[in-house]
């Protein structure tokens, strides 16, 4: 039979690509003499393409997925628009058949194995001599399979004439695959970093804090329903080959194992479970036949503590049978977890690799490409632990790398992170000696100086540290910073087990062998490889949590044995925590008639934009850990020369390579996902701020006022064109702690530390004032006589706010709404809508809101500033919940909460400020306030984000810093349960 030879598969193409210099598999390897024949047999997946291409379908924002994704399912087309056609499917199995090579799995996996046309997948049973056939090629093995050897090929595979497949995977051991083979690709690069610790924040991985893992969702992370009994959506955990074993000859179950783990975090429940192990499953510790117990016990106890009253399901995948060719690898249970329609799992997470690195051309990145497309098709939320060994991702070729077959732009990558409580704190040298005790991080903190402090609130703090004592000290975050355990010695790498190959930092980084996904891109960012060769592609992680240093996890022993508890870690932690986060969303979006989050990645950049206050951002220490073997090495980890290299990442303000957005405000998040979804999902068509063109200019959709808000760290110039309209101004120089949106949405926490909002007071803002625009008008912002860009605009402008930006990054106009609109869930009318506030004006101080007919403020025929207008508006005013229409600040520095009633699906709101103490009112349409000098009129509000904004209660223009009362408007989270509110 004729056959054609499928480019770029080679051994290495599946294994190593970017990894080695070797032409060879003996040559990567080291391996020595005649290759061996192999005499065993392995299964091979066949990946057909798609009948079309998903990517404009998955492109689209969230509310255009689930809204196409539910007419396909509808219709029951989903699979036969997006699965194999029948005609490739049915070609290839019928020249299987005539080969006589047996095809093994069902579309219900049987056997361990996902065989079907909607899947596009068809799995082969090869022997050796099938293997020959099928692929004209000859297999070999360096030693038994099941005692650690490895199958490969030399050359190129073939397929005979006819068989149209695209991708190609096989079931090989070990469970997370083949390592790839490394040299030395860094040159003559090296590095001797300082003796010590490599990053702060992380010096007490021999004596952590310890914390169960639903205490440090609840302390750390503010998760939103945990501690409450809420049956939460569904989990699947990656657990290939383990899946829910025990020791050969225990006398417990599973179950007992997991009530007494949970008794002892103090959790009154029995925990509830399924194992799909159609192959069986196997208790195996140690190698060569790895199944990672431990890593099963970890993952368990973590979603299961966090949400106990919920379902976690354990996936062995295709299980260990060596006769059949079945040897576990980690791509049969994700495929096994993603295709399970009798359970269907909202999210999906995994600690295991899939440490091979396939050439971005090769049928092997096809095949692991499109099985996390299948997942983002099935509606299934992906979380993969991004992995532990800094920078370097223990490949020992001398540079920072990113895993790329699970760089997958539909999965949630999630990095790691070390916490340090204000307890802990006086016991990390790096942390409170360095560089000196009065000006260390903990020195600072505790002297109250102020750079210091802010920094460290971005970073998730809420207590002003020298006010938090005895358990709440145990229980408040002082730092939180990359996880990076890893000292440099005299002489050698240290990590918390052994060297550089030894758990203990978070990897990050760029696969470059893919473009910047899409929301990245629209998140202004352009990841770029810290390598010599540098470019730019997919960034990681995503997200990032908790995962060791300083604070471990309080976890089930890999036996489950009861009463067994461990001190684990790991981003195999943060993984699962993360994904116990999207079943509690998950459960909410249920709750608000929303469907299932599925593929949210671009959800969390645009929260990320619009809400920031959703991620702690973490701001401190780095990941960087490349190396190289090498005999003239400086430096010996673990037994083994090496030479450091440097090439990693640092942590920074905002999205950066070591830990992506941040870490979770669980809350805020779920807040902030909810009005989004809600937006895109029933509110599509409601005008935004502004219209951006094809072209990437801007428009006015409607007639509007709009506020026009600067910050610069310099006086600058602005000029504001909205069609016929022009608005010209200086903008003098922010304060260094003028508020941000982060710092404004951190405040309108009810526990959020009054004397921290204090001590941010009087921070003056660079100007605000506002700007008339017709509809369908031109739309554009100069600064300093050059044009601006709006790196997030495309996310932000749905949502109230455009931000553009000088060219030297220093200066940023904010236009936005003065009004909110009201997207009520499922569009219904006489809602509730929750009012948050926290007041940080001296003055007393009283806030009303009423309704108006436009977004220019128009109430019947009567603008803003007209005779007649202020009882117009008091006519309109909404009524509170406990009576009357005026809610009451809650005085300096504090928190409060209120609620609207009677609110309608798309009404327009807007708000009145009374200074009770001077008698002066302000309105959020300047034209209504006092003239300035220049014969215009001050305005008084700042726009903070997510319908948040922030008064100044001065006439006048007082000290401009637009915090004296900061008024959010909410109007789902009343909804359902109410669990947000």
């Amino acid at each position: 039979m004729a056959s054609f030879v499928i480019p770029n598969s080679t051994f290495l193409d599946m294994t190593s690509h970017g990894m080695t210099n070797a032409t060879s598999v003996a040559e990567a390897y080291g391996l020595s003499g005649d290759p061996v024949a192999a005499t065993a047999t392995i299964n091979v997946a066949l990946v057909l393409e798609r009948a079309n291409d998903p990517t404009a379908l998955l492109n689209s924002d969230w509310g255009t997925r689930q809204q196409q994704l539910e007419q396909l399912n509808s219709d029951g087309t989903l699979w036969s628009t997006y699965g194999a056609t029948t005609d490739n499917y049915t070609a290839v199995t019928n020249a299987l058949n005539d080969m006589g090579i047996p095809i093994v799995g069902d579309a219900n996996g049987t056997g361990g194995y996902i065989t079907s046309q909607e899947s596009r997948t068809i799995w082969v049973s090869l022997t050796p001599e099938n293997f020959q056939t099928l692929f004209s090629t000859t297999p070999y093995q360096t030693a038994s399979l099941e005692q650690g050897g490895m199958l490969y090929w030399e050359g190129h595979l073939s397929l005979p004439e006819g068989m149209n497949v695209a991708g190609l995977w096989l079931d090989a051991p070990p469970v997370w695959g083949t390592e790839p083979g490394t040299s030395n690709l860094a040159g003559e690069a090296s590095v001797s970093p300082p003796e010590g610790a490599l990053s702060i924040g992380n010096s007490l991985s021999n004596n952590p804090s310890t914390q169960y893992p639903n205490e440090i969702a609840e302390n750390f992370y503010n998760f939103p329903l945990t501690g409450k009994n809420v049956p939460t959506a569904t989990v699947a955990l990656v657990e290939p080959g383990i899946g829910g074993a025990l020791p050969p000859g225990s006398d417990y179950t599973l179950q007992e194992g997991l009530k007494s783990y949970l008794e002892s975090a103090g959790i009154d429940a029995d925990g509830e479970f399924y194992v799909v192990a159609k192959n069986g499953e196997k208790y195996s510790w140690g190698n060569p036949d790895v199944s990672n117990p431990g890593e099963r016990s970890l993952d368990l106890g973590v979603v299961a503590a966090i949400n106990p009253y919920g379902k976690v399901g354990l996936y062995a995948g295709s299980g260990f049978a060596p006769e059949g060719g079945a040897y576990a690898n980690s791509y049969t249970a994700y495929q096994s977890s993603f295709w399970d329609q009798t359970n269907n799992p909202a999210a999906v997470s995994s600690s295991f690799s899939i440490v091979s690195q396939s050439a971005p051309n090769s049928p092997f990145a096809f095949a692991v490409r499109e099985l996390f497309v299948d997942a983002a098709l099935r509606n299934v939320s992906t979380f993969i632990a991004n992995n532990d060994w800094g920078s370097s991702y223990s490949f020992s070729n001398g540079l920072a790398n990113q895993n790329a077959n699970l760089s997958s732009p539909y999965a949630v990558l999630v990095g790691g992170t070390s916490i340090t409580t204000v307890a802990a704190a006086p016991h990390d040298p790096t942390v409170a000696h360095e560089p000196s005790p009065s000006q260390s991080v903990y020195g600072q903190a505790m002297a109250g100086h102020m750079s210091m402090l802010w920094r460290l609130i971005e970073g998730g703090l809420t207590q002003l540290p020298s006010g938090v004592s005895g358990t709440d000290a145990t229980q408040t975050t002082l730092l939180e910073s990359v996880w990076n355990s890893y000292v440099i010695g005299k002489n050698n790498v240290i990590g918390p087990d052994g060297g550089l190959e030894a758990a203990a930092g978070s990897d990050g980084g760029v696969d470059t062998t893919q473009p910047t996904p899409w929301y990245q891109t629209a998140f202004g960012l352009t990841p770029t490889s810290a390598n010599p060769s540098g470019g730019t592609g997919r960034g990681a992680p995503d997200v990032a949590a908790n995962a060791g240093g300083n604070m471990f996890y309080l976890a089930p022993g890999d036996t489950m044995q009861p009463g067994d508890i461990w001190e684990d870690l790991g981003t195999s932690a943060a993984t699962p925590l993360w994904a116990s986060l999207a079943a509690q969303i998950t459960t909410i979006f249920g709750d608000q008639d929303l469907p299932s989050l599925g593929y949210l990645n671009d959800l969390l950049y645009t929260a990320a934009a619009i809400a920031p206050a959703s991620f702690n951002d973490i701001t401190f220490g780095n990941n960087v850990t490349s190396f190289y073997y090498d005999n003239d090495g400086q430096y010996s980890s673990g037994g083994w020369p090496i030479t450091l290299t440097g090439f990693g990442y640092s942590a920074a303000p905002g999205y950066d390579l070591t830990t992506g957005l941040g870490t979770p405000n669980g809350t805020l998040l779920a807040r902030a996902l909810t009005t989004i979804a809600h937006e895109q999902y029933t509110y599509s068509s409601t005008p935004d701020v502004l219209d951006n063109t094809e072209s990437g200019a801007w428009t006015t959709p409607v007639s509007e006022s709009l506020l026009v808000q600067s910050m610069s760290s310099k006086n600058a110039a602005i000029d504001v064109t909205a069609g016929e309209h022009s608005l010209t101004f200086g903008s003098g120089t922010s304060s260094a702690f003028a508020w941000t949106s982060q710092f404004a949405q951190q405040s309108l926490q009810a526990d959020f530390d009054p004397q921290l909002v204090r001590l941010f007071d009087k921070q003056t803002h660079g100007w605000v004032g506002q700007s008339s625009a017709s509809a369908d008008g031109s739309f554009a912002v100069e600064i300093n006589g050059t044009s601006t860009t709006t790196p997030q605009g495309t996310l932000t402008n749905d949502f109230g706010f455009v931000d553009f930006v000088g060219n030297d990054g220093n200066t940023v106009v904010r236009v936005a709404s003065a009004v909110a609109v009201a997207e009520t869930v499922s569009n219904a009318n006489d809602q509730q809508a929750v009012v948050r506030i926290r007041q940080n004006g001296e003055d007393s101080l009283s806030i009303t809101f009423y309704k108006v007919d436009d977004h220019n403020g128009t109430i019947g025929s009567l603008r803003p500033g007209e005779a007649g207008y202020a009882e117009a508006a008091a006519g309109r005013a909404y009524a509170t919940s406990v009576g009357g229409t005026s809610i009451a600040g809650p005085g300096y520095g504090n928190y409060g909460q209120a609620m609207l009633t009677n609110v309608d699906a798309g009404n327009i709101i807007a708000m009145h400020l009374t200074n009770d103490t001077s008698g002066e009112s302000f309105w959020a349409f300047s034209e209504a306030n006092e003239a300035n000098a220049s014969g215009g009129h001050v305005g008084h509000l700042w726009n903070y984000g997510l319908n948040t904004w922030g008064w100044e209660d001065t006439y006048g223009g007082g000290d401009r810093d637009y915090n004296d009362l900061v008024v959010q408007l909410d109007f789902t989270s009343a909804s359902g349960h109410g669990w947000l509110v």
